[in-house]
């Protein structure tokens, strides 16, 4: 790495730092100012709430990492300019590209932080500190289902024409209490597949205990017509996995009245699997989904559109126009968010195709800032 890529890392790198930190304290002393009796009726001590912090933060992060990107590239670019570092660098014939090498690849670097941190600890960070504020009160009796239960989950395997009820289901250990399967034949007649109990076993769903198979009859008034019974049943064929099933709890729960706005941190991952299963959507959701799925895939990228508009305006900031340069360029940033928003929310409706709903901000206004960074003398 040259010496002036290291001199320009550390002047824009020292006030990201600070930014972010100012950010993260604001944003703690808010929300502990508003949670503050919450968390005494709860009986949370400093630990606990340390912990609640250290779990919400990633969520926070995806928030602000873009806007204290910007503010910090805006001071960076503004300060050199103003002491006309800027000018002295290209006139010993080093482009305003090349200049903003080492800006681009922090950029580059931001946004897939983003996307790590995005896809592997935000999805699971509100049910992690919704179990730090509630660890110290008791769990109500009766027949409520426990951490990781699910009661009377159903699901359908659309590509495989299989139909699940269980009774009870439990997350964490993939077992399930009195399954239930219906399984369509090449012939076009219908298998009833109930147990006791199942669980996977070296990829194979093994049901245990009472275990029957019926016929459907054809008719909806005769009762099914019995086949076997055992207490062992290996079905190798059931391709339906534990993650397959996660992400069925999880965009069911999202697509459920009320929730599918709010529920924005469902991984690449899960989505992917809920398509396998349901290749053939109806129309309310399958905007939705594949929305959903590209907005995924490119929100991360805002760090580097950030990067692309402010290097024009804080770049080609002078003595007399620095502030109009920075204060320029949040309010195309504001643009760029409230377009963004814009553009999902009629993606969701399928107003607008799902890929031009989620790409189509970060490329207008990338390639606008390409452009005006093209314009600096």
């Amino acid at each position: 790495m040259r010496l002036l890529d290291r001199y320009l890392l550390r002047e824009l790198l020292a006030p990201l730092g600070y930014c972010l930190s100012g950010f993260l304290l604001i944003w703690i002393s808010a929300d502990l100012s508003n949670n503050l009796h919450d968390f005494q009726e709860k009986r949370l001590g400093a630990a606990d709430i340390a912990n609640y912090y250290r779990v919400i933060t990633p969520e926070f992060l995806i928030t602000v990492l873009p806007i204290a990107l910007l503010l910090a590239l805006l001071y960076t670019l503004t300060n050199h300019a103003r002491h006309n570092e800027i000018t002295a660098i290209r006139a010993a014939g080093i482009s305003l590209w090349r200049l903003c090498l080492p800006y681009l690849g922090v950029g580059l670097a931001a946004s897939l932080l983003l996307l790590v941190v995005n896809e592997f600890w935000v999805p699971d960070s509100a049910d992690k500190a919704e179990q730090i504020r509630n660890r110290h009160i008791a769990s109500p009796g009766g027949a409520e289902p426990g951490r990781g239960q699910v009661r009377n989950l159903g699901f359908s395997n659309d590509s495989e024409q299989r139909q699940w009820l269980i009774g009870l289901y439990n997350t964490l250990t993939a077992e399930m209490s009195h399954p239930k399967v219906k399984m369509k034949q090449p012939d076009g007649s219908w298998l009833w597949l109930e147990s006791d109990h199942a669980a996977r076993s070296n990829g194979v769903w093994t049901f245990t205990g009472h275990v029957t198979l019926h016929r459907e009859s054809g008719r909806p008034d005769e009762p099914l017509v019995p086949l076997l019974q055992t207490n062992l049943m290996a079905m190798p064929q059931f391709s339906e996995t534990p993650e397959q099933i996660a992400s069925e709890i999880k965009i069911s729960s999202a697509l459920s009245p009320g929730r599918g706005a709010r529920r924005a941190d469902i991984p690449i991952v899960d989505l992917l699997n809920y398509l396998r299963l349901h290749p053939d959507l109806d129309a309310k959701k399958k905007p939705w989904l594949y929305t959903k799925l590209q907005g995924r895939l490119a929100a991360p990228w805002t760090c580097l559109v950030v990067v692309l508009i402010a290097i024009p305006f804080g770049a080609a900031s002078g003595r007399r126009n620095a502030f109009v340069g920075v204060a320029s360029s949040i309010v195309i940033c504001f643009a760029f968010f409230v377009v963004q928003t814009l553009a999902l929310m009629f993606g969701a409706s399928g107003n607008l195709p799902s890929w031009l709903a989620a790409w189509s901000p970060n490329v207008s206004f990338g390639i606008a800032g390409v452009w005006l960074t093209a314009r600096v003398k």
